[in-house]
């Protein structure tokens, strides 16, 4: 006989009335997951994180869309790209990254949960600012493949990776703010806003730890029990 699938911790079905819900995920249990938020704010990070705790593949938008020599991906190439590394993945993923002006809502529609990262300028600026040195001194990646960050382009030129991040923290916020307000997870949305300096991020990385741990648990008993 084989085993019923285990109740999903994270799902809306298997949560008590008000308890809280780090992930919402589908009815079949998988996260697939956009975390949004200004360069430098932490996605790839936390999306490599994620990764490796609820076991499903992370995908960098950024290395889908510049080609090596900051060469940009044509639209239609970048498309498919994209549908091609979520579609190879059904049991679920998790994209760092925006790029709404070219692909549209295609991600945001298969999206069970959306990060949204938020802290304070002053907190991650200077991390933005010395992840770029040591990219400039090649002892960190790249964003991309053969993507190397230059002297003259990290402060003199307008596409420089430091003023972009300064002048897009406010129109960030903006652009969220509103789809936070109706479609934020305490309106039953699936748009969840961290912020803060680090520790409420922390304490929700943590409650999916636990969440995930109790799912095995739950999926050992079942397999247990359909032995029996």
């Amino acid at each position: 006989m084989s085993a019923r699938p285990a109740p999903d911790p994270c799902s809306a079905t298997t949560q008590q009335a008000g308890a809280p819900r780090p992930l919402i995920g589908d009815a079949e249990g998988r996260y697939r997951i956009k975390i949004v938020g200004n360069s430098g704010t932490g996605k790839s990070t936390l999306g490599k994180e994620l990764s490796a705790i609820l076991g499903v593949p992370y995908i960098s938008l950024d290395e889908l869309h510049w080609e090596p020599g900051w060469r940009v991906c044509p639209d239609e190439a970048f498309r498919a790209k994209v549908r091609a590394a979520t579609e190879s993945n059904p049991r679920g993923w998790i994209v760092d990254g925006d790029y709404t002006r070219k692909l549209g809502n295609t991600i945001l529609e298969d999206t069970t949960d959306v990060i949204w990262l938020d802290p304070p300028l002053v907190l991650y600026f200077p991390r933005l600012c010395w992840r770029t040195l040591l990219r400039l001194l090649r002892r960190a990646p790249p964003c991309s493949p053969g993507c190397e960050e230059m002297l003259h382009e990290v402060f003199f030129a307008r596409t420089s990776i430091i003023w972009w991040c300064l002048s897009n923290h406010r129109r960030v916020r903006e652009r969220y703010a509103e789809p936070h307000r109706v479609d934020g997870v305490h309106a039953g949305g699936k748009l969840r806003r961290i912020g803060g300096w680090g520790g409420e991020l922390d304490a929700w990385k943590q409650d999916v730890r636990r969440a995930m741990v109790l799912r095995g648990t739950q999926a050992a008993a079942a397999d247990e029990g359909a032995l029996l």
